[in-house]
């Protein structure tokens, strides 16, 4: 097996565990962040390894347009080429190309324009499969149809079928399932029963680990609640369940809760690009008048290399003032390590059998401040 997955300990429904991969384990819950290009914008593979991630999330559309799959392979895949060694999980594509326009899907695939040079493209199953091998992260995602919100119920039935008739031309495409697991998607957007049924076929298909697809597009934090507390149980208790795409911290919260283990999202780095930084009792955005003399570091309570290096709110209000790279890199540093923070955090607690409490204690100091 490309991968062996243990949950060690259970608090209510929140679980803590271990997922072994080719390139080093992984402790769960556990957030992933996002190397869309095969790079965290504004950071060395050392600073993201120093913030506590373990492992990191690719893209399969961006790098098959750039530099191509061919090259990374070439190169030594992408692990060698993006310069880090721990386990790496690549996106199918799917969610990015079904969010181009003029678009055109039928049961083969999807049919779009190159954005970096007008070109045809035609991503199918086989292909997006064909690209993640190339590429040899340690987890690969099925090509799936990710159903827009709101979405009728005939649009969300036809997703389904078609995810689950993909998947199955994805595991008859892959050609590395000794080093590289492939785990299906959940689809059925807020549909329960069709939520069901899908977890029903990808379960009988007895695949390495199962995701949650199809949330975090628009839906809001109670139908994402409710889409994942009644998906999660459906999924196999000895398998590594994923959530994609999410989110807020509280949105993690409540996701471990029912029972998830993996999380992926931009919103740490993105909010950082734009001053908006997370502490303990809130989020506060930099560029804010008040923080122009503020003395203090991003959060007193924090240890990542920003707020225990000295850098001030006043000098990080300077730099945004300024549109210096460096508030990107020093807040985008601190945003991963507050992420990094609450999972471990998180997983003591499960190990503890207190995990309700500490996701009460987190979110009552985190309410302060707003």
């Amino acid at each position: 097996m490309p991968i062996r997955f243990e949950v060690q300990a259970r608090s209510g429904r929140a679980r803590a565990g271990r997922l072994e991969t080719p390139h080093g384990p992984v402790d769960t819950p556990a957030f992933m962040p996002v190397g869309t290009q095969g790079a965290v914008r504004a950071l060395t593979p050392a600073q993201v390894r120093a913030t506590g991630a373990q492992m990191v999330l690719g893209n399969t559309y961006h790098l098959s347009l750039r530099p191509g799959e061919g090259l990374v392979s070439k190169l030594g895949g992408l692990h060698r080429f993006m310069r880090w060694e721990g386990p790496l999980l690549t996106d199918s594509g799917g969610f990015q190309v079904f969010s181009l326009p003029n678009k055109r899907i039928d049961d083969r695939g999807v049919r779009f324009k190159n954005e970096l040079d007008g070109s045809e493209v035609d991503l199918t199953p086989e292909r997006s499969i064909q690209i993640q091998n190339a590429l040899g992260a340690d987890v690969i995602m099925a090509f799936d149809e990710c159903t827009p919100y709101p979405a009728e119920r005939k649009l969300a039935e036809t997703g389904v079928r078609r995810t689950l008739s993909w998947m199955e031309r994805c595991v008859q495409a892959h050609v590395r399932p000794n080093d590289q697991a492939l785990f299906g998607i959940v689809q059925g957007s807020t549909y329960l029963d069709l939520r069901e049924s899908c977890a029903r076929t990808l379960v009988d298909l007895d695949l390495p680990g199962y995701a949650i697809g199809g949330v975090s597009v628009g839906e809001g934090y109670e139908e994402m609640c409710r889409i994942t507390e009644h998906t999660a149980p459906l999924l196999p208790e000895e398998k590594p369940r994923y959530l994609m795409g999410v989110g807020m911290p509280e949105d993690l919260l409540a996701a471990i809760d029912y029972g998830m283990d993996l999380f992926d999202c931009v919103i740490p780095t993105r909010y950082a690009r734009s001053a908006s930084v997370f502490t303990a009792r809130g989020r506060i955005r930099l560029t804010n008048r008040r923080y122009r003399r503020d003395a203090y570091p991003i959060d007193p309570s924090c240890d990542c290399e920003a707020c225990l290096g000295g850098f001030t709110r006043a000098y990080l209000h300077h730099l945004f003032q300024a549109n210096e790279i460096l508030s990107a890199v020093l807040a985008s540093v601190h945003n991963l390590r507050f992420y990094q923070r609450l999972v471990a955090g998180a997983r003591e607690a499960v190990r503890a059998g207190a995990y309700a409490e500490y996701r009460r204690g987190f979110l009552e100091e985190f309410g302060r401040g707003r």
